[in-house]
C-alpha cells in the first residue's frame, strides 16, 4: 500500500468528532457509541427491536447490561406510579403535537437550550442545540425497515441540524434525501393524517441532545413497544386529552386512531385513560365533531414548544 494513500474520512465524520470533543461530559465511549449508532442505524435498531437474526443471542447480554445500569425513579402517566427509568435515560423521545413538531423544523437560527429538565424528565440527553437547523434529512425509518410488513412510506424520520443531517446523509445515501423546512412540514402533516405520532428524540451518544423527529406508529415503533412493556422511553407532551360529552357521538374514530390505546367507548361516549394518554393530539385532529381537545397537564412536565423557549431565553438575556 502506498504511503501516500490516506484513509477516507467523511467530512461529516470529522465534524461529528469535533463537536463531540467540544461537548462537556461527552466521553470517548459516547463518541464511539454515537458513531456506531449513526453509521449503522438499521443494524442497531434492528437488534434493538428484536427483528435482526442475531437479536436472540444478544437478548441475555442486554438484560445483564440493563440490570447493571443505575436505576432512577420517575413518575409514570399521571404521576401516581413510580417506575425505573434505567436505560431510557440515555435514549428517549418527547411526544410533540403537530404544531410543536412543525416549530422544530421551522427554526431559522442556531439555538442553545441546555438542561431542559422541566420538559425532558431524564438525567441525560435533555439539551436542544441546533446548528444549521434548516439542514434536514428524511431517513427511511429504521424501525419500519426492520419489520417484515412495515407501515408505508418509510422515509418519515427527520434528522434535524448539524452535524447529524450531513453524517446520516453521507453514510446512508441510499436511504436519505435532503428536505427544505416546508417539505419536512408536509411529511409531518401527512403522517399526522395517517394517525402517526411525532416524537422529538434525544440520545446521550448523539451529543446528549435532540437530533431527530420520528413519526411513529404503535405497530412498528420500537420506543412505543418498549413503553408498553414498562420501559418509559417516551415523555408526555405535557398535555392530556379531554372529551366534551355534549359533542361526542360515540363514533369510535378516536379509538381507532389512538396509538397509545388510551381511548375507548363507554356508555356511548369516548373515555380517556389518563395514565396511558400522552397528549399527542392525533385524536383531536381526527375528531370530526370537535369533541376532543388538548389541555395542559402540569404534573407531566412542560410542553416542548421551541419558539416559546427561544423567546423566554431571549427575554431573560435582555433583562
Amino acid at each position: 500500500m502506498s504511503r501516500n494513500r490516506q484513509i477516507l474520512i467523511h467530512p461529516s465524520t470529522r465534524a461529528f468528532v469535533r463537536e463531540g470533543l467540544r461537548t462537556p461530559g461527552y466521553r470517548l465511549f459516547d463518541l464511539l457509541h454515537g458513531y456506531i449508532y449513526a453509521r449503522w442505524p438499521y443494524l442497531y435498531i434492528g437488534i434493538g427491536v428484536g427483528e435482526h437474526p442475531i437479536s436472540p443471542r444478544l437478548a441475555r447480554l442486554s438484560q445483564i447490561l440493563t440490570h447493571l445500569l443505575p436505576q432512577r425513579q420517575a413518575s409514570e402517566g399521571d404521576g401516581s406510579k413510580p417506575v425505573n427509568i434505567g436505560i431510557a435515560a440515555t435514549y428517549h423521545g418527547k411526544v410533540v403535537p403537530l404544531a410543536a413538531a412543525t416549530q422544530l423544523v421551522m427554526v431559522n437560527e442556531d439555538v442553545h437550550l441546555p438542561n431542559l429538565e422541566q420538559i425532558i424528565p431524564y438525567d441525560r440527553a435533555r439539551d436542544i442545540v441546533l446548528k444549521n437547523p434548516d439542514h434536514i434529512v428524511a431517513l427511511d425509518c429504521p424501525c419500519r425497515s426492520a419489520r417484515p410488513n412495515p407501515c408505508k412510506p418509510l422515509d418519515v424520520c427527520l434528522i434535524v441540524g448539524e452535524p447529524f443531517a450531513s453524517f446520516i446523509s453521507e453514510h446512508q445515501p441510499e436511504h436519505t434525501r435532503w428536505l427544505t423546512p416546508n417539505e419536512a412540514i408536509e411529511i409531518l402533516r401527512a403522517e399526522d393524517e395517517r394517525g402517526h405520532v411525532h416524537h422529538a428524540f434525544f440520545k446521550d451518544a448523539m451529543l446528549g441532545r435532540f437530533y431527530a423527529i420520528c413519526n411513529c406508529c404503535a405497530c412498528c415503533c420500537g420506543a412505543m413497544q418498549a413503553q408498553r412493556r414498562g420501559t418509559p422511553m417516551l415523555a408526555s407532551s405535557g398535555y392530556i386529552t379531554a372529551v366534551d360529552q355534549d359533542l361526542c357521538i360515540g363514533c369510535g374514530d378516536c379509538e381507532d386512531y389512538c396509538q397509545f390505546f388510551a381511548l375507548s367507548l363507554s356508555d356511548g361516549h369516548a373515555e380517556i385513560n389518563r395514565t396511558l394518554c400522552m397528549g399527542c393530539g392525533v385524536c383531536v385532529n381526527h375528531c370530526e365533531q370537535g369533541a376532543l381537545s388538548l389541555g395542559l397537564a402540569p404534573a407531566r412536565g412542560e410542553p416542548l414548544e421551541i419558539q416559546k423557549l427561544i423567546d423566554d431565553f431571549q427575554r431573560a438575556v435582555n433583562v
